[in-house]
């Protein structure tokens, strides 16, 4: 199960921790779901998740600030003591001695931040989903072209590194190369990025390994990118029927989530990056409503009709 240790999580989001004496090193995130505790302050802690940060905004601030002294105890106690990660306090509040004692007691982090709640949230909940969405590593290469994640599969030696290294030449950018690691952020969406040991490296056969970053400038390389068309490339087999219209879809599946794929043959003479890059744009014509294969399968039911017509 994919974690995030909570200094991390305090560095990203420039958190000041209220409790500098409790040890966080061991602290661990596991939940991309945050926890307002407006209803645990009232005292109903049914069906509470206890490994959800939590967060106290104005309207808990204000409500904890009218407790009296002994409901403070009962519900603090409980609150700190069921293992909750840490607190975090929005609008720079600050929490009262009393439950700075029990979260000492409890050795629970509380942490303050100047955002307002709902930017807070939104932020943390993003970057969480991020960090702890599913992951897989496939072997591959996944390039940004015109905005389309293009994801390019096959043996080793193929040649998908050589195909990268023109698109990025032609103007595109490089996200990885050799190993891809794809988080599935929601159920929709994909995103690959690079291990960070291999990050805006390319190896290439008989040369070794170049620095695109270093070659080509910081335009040409991207953090993460959408995984949008997946191109696999295989050697040509004259016994295989390849597709030559593209009248249907076909698929590939990463982490339960279809994404359009497309095999490609390879033999000598064939522009890989020109192929990859027309089918990336291609993609994205589709997306805006025109496809090709069908604009031509009217044209030729046109025709027809038109010739039976004048007989």
């Amino acid at each position: 199960m994919a974690t995030v240790s909570l200094k991390t999580f305090i560095d990203k989001m420039n958190l000041y921790n209220l409790t500098p004496d409790i040890p966080i090193d061991s602290v661990n995130i596991t939940q991309p779901e945050i926890n307002r505790p407006a209803l645990q302050l009232t005292g109903f802690f049914d069906h509470f998740e206890a490994s959800r940060v939590e967060i106290v905004g104005f309207v808990e601030y204000s409500y904890m600030l009218e407790m009296d002294e002994g409901r403070k105890d009962e519900i603090y106690g409980k609150l700190l003591s069921s293992g909750i990660p840490c607190v975090i306090f929005c609008r720079d509040l600050e929490p009262d001695e009393k439950f700075m004692w029990y979260a000492g007691e409890n050795q629970v982090p509380l942490l303050k931040t100047s955002k307002s709640t709902s930017d807070f949230m939104a932020e943390t909940i993003r970057w969480l989903n991020v960090k702890l969405a599913p992951c897989i590593s496939i072997h591959g290469v996944l390039v940004d072209v015109n905005g389309e994640g293009l994801l390019i599969t096959g043996e080793s030696g193929i040649g998908k590194s050589e195909a990268a290294l023109e698109l990025v030449k032609r103007g595109h950018r490089l996200i990885s190369d050799d190993v891809v690691e794809i988080r599935k952020v929601s159920d929709d969406t994909l995103i690959g990025s690079a291990p960070d040991i291999t990050k805006h490296f390319i190896e290439l056969r008989g040369i070794g390994i170049i620095d695109v970053k270093a070659l080509f400038g910081a335009t040409s390389v991207k953090e993460t990118q959408s995984i949008d068309l997946v191109i696999k490339l295989e050697d040509w087999d004259r016994d295989k029927d390849y597709d030559r219209l593209g009248m249907e879809e076909e698929y590939t599946e990463y982490l339960g989530k279809r994404v359009v794929c497309h095999n490609i043959p390879i033999r000598p003479g064939r522009n890989l990056a020109i192929i990859c890059e027309t089918a990336a744009i291609n993609y994205r014509q589709k997306k805006m409503g025109y496809n090709a294969a069908q604009e031509l399968y009217k044209r030729v039911q046109d025709n027809l009709k038109k010739n039976r017509e004048e007989q």
